[in-house]
């Protein structure tokens, strides 16, 4: 089909839930992908951070099919290798002590929330269920994660939204205590803001919110849904900051284009999911488990090392431009924010796919990168060239 016929039928057929852009994707290899008639496109977005390794990685293709002909799936009400194995491997490596296996980030977000409030149901009663998210945070579609999202922007047409949220401001300790009261169970952040325009937490801010949450009894939820596996340079970004959270949600990356998601737990929370108070059909399924089992035999040190240097080598080459347009460069490792003024973010991408390049937008001012953690340095050059002409063709 070419791709005014694949246009036509999702116009047709699809809920048009999505303001897509005017692209159809056919095929890809690296980060490298091309429409039904050829037309090449740099990628810049990973499918939102999700195509950690890129298009036609064999490995994880091979993963992948080997699976599938030992064993698609067989629910969560018996064992299988691949789950296992995988859980064994998050928790050697992030120092956490158990895994419960989800979709996406919405779901396992939705499970951080639940877990949150039942650790502080059964240690305290039933009156001490709020959250203190931040502002500008982003943390899912249903309608208890939108609740948690601090941005109004979300909080329209689906009232009424799920009770026990406040919000406080980014980076300020003072509006933090503020907001912590009797009944606050957790404190639910984004190490790095993505929706939200691509903002990173200090970290003096990020270990003096973990103290109080410590002091308190108040449970540390991060969300690593877009930050995590490698996105940031570390295989969580929570370790970049020094601290260790109660309860660490995942997605995206995880099995490189398979849906996947879940929840790390730590000491405090480990046993508060019993059986019965929270399951998922498709958690842990042996395909996806299998692919992430492949993710993360790839992400050693010396793969997330190239992340860093890679991440580092994009912003210094956009600073090195020395547009006005440009004010400043955010993010860690291969998440990328460039902040714009003067300019519109999302008419800066639609320029950018007419000339071959892939990019996303965050916030009311910001380009968002998130490349495949395995993009080349000659992939990055020409997708960075395409940027520059851009942004010099319209500041």
């Amino acid at each position: 089909m070419n791709s005014q016929e694949i246009k036509a039928l999702d116009s047709k057929n699809v809920a048009q839930s999505y303001g897509r852009f005017d692209v159809v994707i056919d095929h890809g290899e690296g980060s490298t992908l091309w429409s039904p008639e050829g037309k090449e496109y740099i990628d810049f977005t990973s499918g939102i951070g999700v195509s950690c390794l890129g298009y036609g990685n064999e490995r994880w293709i091979n993963a992948i099919t080997e699976q599938a002909k030992k064993l698609g799936h067989i629910s969560n009400l018996f064992y299988s290798e691949p789950y296992a194995r995988l859980a064994a491997t998050l928790c050697e490596r992030t120092g956490m002590e158990r895994v419960f296996f989800a979709n996406a980030g919405g779901e396992a977000n939705e499970g951080m929330i639940k877990c949150a409030r039942k650790y502080s149901f059964d240690k305290y009663g039933k009156d001490r269920s709020t959250i203190v998210t931040l502002v500008q945070s982003f943390h899912g579609r249903t309608i208890t994660t939108l609740a948690a999202t601090g941005q109004e922007v979300f909080h329209n047409y689906f009232f009424p939204f799920t009770q026990g949220f406040r919000y406080a401001i980014a980076n300020d300790i003072q509006s933090l205590k503020d907001q912590i009261g009797d009944d606050v169970c957790a404190v639910m952040i984004e190490l790095i803001q993505g929706e939200g325009g691509v903002l990173p937490l200090d970290k003096a801010y990020v270990y003096e919110l973990a103290s109080i949450c410590k002091e308190n009894d108040i449970l540390l939820l991060v969300d690593e849904v877009q930050t995590g596996v490698g996105r940031t340079g570390s295989l969580f970004c929570f370790r970049q900051y020094g601290i260790q959270p109660d309860v660490v949600s995942f997605a995206k990356g995880i099995a490189g284009g398979l849906p996947m998601g879940g929840l790390l737990f730590g000491a405090k929370t480990a046993d508060v999911f019993t059986p019965g108070t929270h399951a998922t059909t498709f958690g842990g399924n042996p395909i996806a488990a299998a692919a992430a089992n492949t993710v993360l035999d790839i992400m050693d040190d010396e793969f997330l090392a190239s992340v860093i240097e890679k991440g580092n080598y994009i912003r210094n080459k956009v600073m090195s431009w020395n547009m006005p347009c440009v004010t400043k460069v955010k993010g860690l490792g291969l998440m990328v924010g460039i902040a714009v003024e003067g300019v519109v973010p999302k008419e800066v991408v639609a320029k950018c796919i007419d000339k071959g390049l892939l990019a996303l937008t965050a916030g009311k001012d910001t380009i968002r990168l998130l490349p495949p953690l395995t993009i080349s340095k000659e992939e990055i050059d020409k997708g960075l060239a395409i940027l520059e002409e851009v942004l010099d063709s319209i500041a």
